[in-house]
């Protein structure tokens, strides 16, 4: 039996690949932040006969603490860890500093992710054939504004939601680089646009925005079948990159290793003070 660890697990594309997982006799861990539907989640187990392998761990992602009590508790509670599936995210049309003093987006989007993905290497490398998979948005044209990534002078929701998808690139590049001969494969997946629920704080005319796109985005089932196929038999190479079911090369320019490092080590800092 193998075990998936699916961040934002109680909604969209993680709550679809949670039940497609546990559906088919695996053991599901779902993070997430609403208390209401982690236990829809682990009702919709009960009722399949699968309660001992569904597990809910509620967390707030935007705060560091929360989030490495997640990699406490599974650290505490697995051997291994053969899929950890990273797909939580927030809007903020509005800026938010979070009660640890990080800005709301960058918290959750990116430095949760690292921490999950650097806290539990050691229960991926005990599995047979690990995969991180981040569900980012690699191939996108974001800035990363090195001397404001929380972006307290200028914030705009949308700019840090494409900073944070160049953020995760970079920090699967730099994974790998500060874990050498690691077997774990580190995916950056990007599903297009997705009829989710669109977490988030949203003015009126943003909403508006979101609701035209809905109407024309792609199904959550749709989205997940090239997700499930990288899950079910990840790449061979150590990093690799999807726009949907298109390879995309994670050697182009916003993947070099010299910002990966730049990045991992002001990460690091921060998580030091």
């Amino acid at each position: 039996m193998k075990t998936y660890v699916i961040a934002g697990g109680t909604d969209g594309i993680g709550k679809a690949v949670a039940h497609g997982y546990l559906e088919r006799g695996q053991e599901v861990v779902v993070v997430g932040r609403s208390a209401e539907k982690g236990e829809a989640w682990l009702a919709a187990a009960r009722q399949r006969g699968a309660d001992e392998r569904a597990h809910f761990i509620p967390a707030d992602l935007s705060l560091l603490s929360e989030t490495r009590a997640v990699v406490d508790h599974i650290r505490s509670s697995f051997a291994k860890v053969d899929a950890l599936v990273l797909c939580a995210r927030h809007f903020r049309t509005t800026r938010l500093v979070t009660a640890e003093g990080f800005e709301n987006t960058f918290a959750h989007f990116y430095l949760s992710r690292f921490a999950l993905s650097h806290g539990l290497a050691d229960l991926l490398e005990s599995a047979d054939a690990p995969v991180i998979l981040n569900i980012a948005g690699p191939g996108t044209e974001g800035e990363i504004y090195w001397e404001d990534l929380q972006l307290a002078r200028e914030y705009d929701g949308q700019r840090a939601l494409m900073q944070g998808g160049r953020l995760n690139d970079l920090l699967g590049v730099a994974f790998l680089d500060t874990r050498p001969g690691t077997k774990v494969r580190y995916v950056l997946f990007n599903p297009g646009t997705v009829s989710t629920s669109f977490s988030g704080q949203y003015t009126p005319d943003v909403m508006a925005q979101v609701d035209i796109i809905r109407r024309s985005a792609q199904s959550v089932h749709e989205a997940i079948v090239p997700i499930v196929k990288v899950l079910d038999d990840p790449p061979a190479a150590p990093l690799s990159a999807f726009v949907r079911d298109v390879p995309l090369s994670p050697h182009g320019p916003g993947f070099t290793i010299e910002e990966a490092r730049r990045l991992h080590l002001h990460t690091k800092r921060l998580l030091a003070d």
